[in-house]
C-alpha cells in the first residue's frame, strides 16, 4: 500500500489537509524580513481567494503528492525510519512536490493564484525544503497503525 492509499482514507483525509494547513501557515507567519513581508502578504493574497482556498488546493494535491513522495517514503521505510530519510533527502523531496505545483499553476486560470506563485517560485524550493521534517512528521502521523 502506497502512501497516496493511506493518507487519502477518507477517515484521515480531512485531518490530513487541516494539518498541512496549519503546518504552512506556521511556516509562512515564521518568515521574517523584507521577503518574508512579501511571502506573508501573497499568501494573504491566496487565502482571500476564497474562504477554504487553501485546504481545497491541498486536497487537490494530496494525491500526486503521495504518489510523488512515495518512492523516497518507501526508501526510509526499508531503513527503518522513513521520517528521518525524507528529511535527509528534502532537496529530492522538495524537487517531487515543485514539480506537482509547477504544473498545476501552469494550467491555473486564476491570475492572483497564479501571479502569487510566480512572484516567489525562485525561493520557493529552500522553503519546501523546510517545510519537509513538518511534513514527514504528518505522514508518519497518519501512516501508523
Amino acid at each position: 500500500m502506497g502512501l497516496s492509499d493511506g493518507l487519502n482514507d477518507p477517515n484521515k483525509k480531512e485531518s490530513v489537509v487541516a494539518d498541512c494547513v496549519k503546518l504552512i501557515d506556521e511556516q509562512v507567519a515564521a518568515k521574517g524580513g523584507i521577503g518574508g513581508l512579501g511571502m506573508k502578504a501573497a499568501y494573504g493574497t491566496v487565502k482571500g481567494v476564497r474562504p477554504g482556498y487553501v485546504a481545497s488546493a491541498i486536497d487537490g494535491l494530496l494525491p500526486q503528492a503521495f504518489d510523488a513522495l512515495d518512492p523516497i517514503w518507501a526508501e526510509g521505510a526499508q531503513t527503518g525510519d522513513p521520517v528521518g530519510y525524507l528529511t535527509q533527502n528534502r532537496s529530492r523531496a522538495a524537487d517531487a512536490l515543485l514539480g506537482i505545483t509547477d504544473a498545476r499553476i501552469e494550467r491555473s486560470n486564476n491570475g492572483i493564484v497564479r501571479g502569487a506563485y510566480n512572484r516567489f517560485r525562485k525561493s520557493a524550493k529552500s522553503d519546501v525544503e523546510e517545510a519537509v521534517p513538518g511534513l514527514a512528521k504528518i505522514i508518519d502521523n497518519y501512516t501508523k497503525g
